[in-house]
């Protein structure tokens, strides 16, 4: 297992390398560094003064160059103007003295993840605070989510082709089918508007970022629970109908085991190996997929932060943004192989 894991985490590294590397690049094309010359500085700037705004701020530099200084494997760079000194690593203009006492190395290995150009704060502050809202949300919603889709996954598997599986079938269908902004208008027109006569809830999305009550955060929670919900209950589903169909359950069945514990001591546990994996991967879902639910419902969450870094091109807090979400898709693939290979011993001896 430990050896595994090493060569696990060598194509993890080896991937984030090349997906910051691409988005890196994506980045600094010469449009987006044209526009950010011109936002930051005046969107009647000459080429001229457009080129010299990008070299006095270390743009003008090779891509792979950039890359290393963001990532922090090579030293910052730096620009002396009348005894003044800029750089990378530098926070404004500072004497050669004091540029000599700065740190060479300054990227994302150092922690230093650059500043916001539309927020005027650090990017690790940013990041660390819309994550954290994301987080609260991502984890009410796997509160409901999870224990609902394996309930009626598993109840529609137990009995293959009845009344009872041909409806939760479908109900799992529907929910997966409805995408979150239909679904999120729907909830909002139901319970939030005095139009229709249903005003029940009285909070607001926007209020839970500073009091989550389960008012204000019924809504989001619910639009992206119920469109998650049905893919996994489906795969729960297919799982148990499989299991329960094994020989092993017809064996245990001739032997007079009861119901019950045919399902909960033998075909539960080998019936929530197809299912772990795709609750796993809804972190990744979770975490970049909640846009539109955040969007709709103002929850300025990592999800509008991605939204903002987007529309207004902001490099730095971009590139932030595309590293959390390549970390936690790895990581949560690696936990997911992990937990594959615990639940099959067949995976784990061969």
């Amino acid at each position: 297992m430990g050896l595994f894991i090493l060569r696990r985490l060598s194509v993890m590294i080896f991937t984030a390398l090349c997906l910051t590397f691409i988005v890196f690049f994506l980045t600094n094309l010469d449009a987006n560094l044209e526009k950010l010359a011109k936002t930051q500085g005046n969107m009647r700037m000459s080429d001229a003064e457009v080129t010299s705004w990008l070299d006095k701020n270390g743009y003008s530099q090779p891509t792979a160059i950039k890359y290393g200084q963001w990532l922090g494997v090579f030293p910052g760079w730096t620009r002396t103007v009348e005894n003044e000194v800029t750089g990378r690593c530098l926070s404004g203009p500072v004497s050669p003295e004091d540029a000599a006492m700065a740190p060479t190395f300054c990227g994302i290995i150092q922690g230093d993840w650059g500043y916001s150009t539309v927020f005027r704060d650090e990017v690790s502050t940013i990041v660390g605070k819309r994550l954290s809202l994301t987080g609260r949300l991502m984890f009410w919603v796997l509160v409901l989510m999870v224990p609902s889709a394996l309930l009626i996954g598993v109840l529609a598997g137990m009995r293959e082709g009845t009344l009872t599986d041909r409806s939760l079938s479908t109900v799992s269908i529907l929910t997966t089918a409805t995408p979150e902004y239909v679904s999120g208008v729907i909830f909002i027109a139901i319970f939030t508007s005095s139009a229709v006569g249903l005003k029940w809830f009285k909070g607001t999305a926007t209020s839970a970022m500073d009091n989550p009550t389960f008012e204000n955060f019924f809504l989001p929670v619910l639009t992206i629970a119920l469109y998650g919900m049905g893919y996994i209950a489906r795969m729960t589903r297919a799982s148990m109908t499989e299991v329960m169909t094994a020989q092993y359950i017809r064996t245990a069945r001739l032997k007079g085991v009861s119901f019950y514990n045919i399902v909960v001591k033998h075909a539960l546990r080998n019936a929530l190996i197809a299912p772990f994996t795709v609750i796993m991967l809804q972190f990744p879902w979770l975490l970049n997929g909640v846009v539109i639910v955040e969007t709709l419902f103002n929850y300025k969450g990592f999800g509008w932060v991605l939204v903002q870094a987007a529309g207004n091109n902001d490099i730095e807090l971009l590139l932030a943004v595309s590293v959390v979400s390549v970390v936690v898709v790895l990581l949560t693939q690696l936990i997911s192989d992990i937990g594959y290979v615990y639940l099959n011993p067949r995976i784990r001896i061969s």
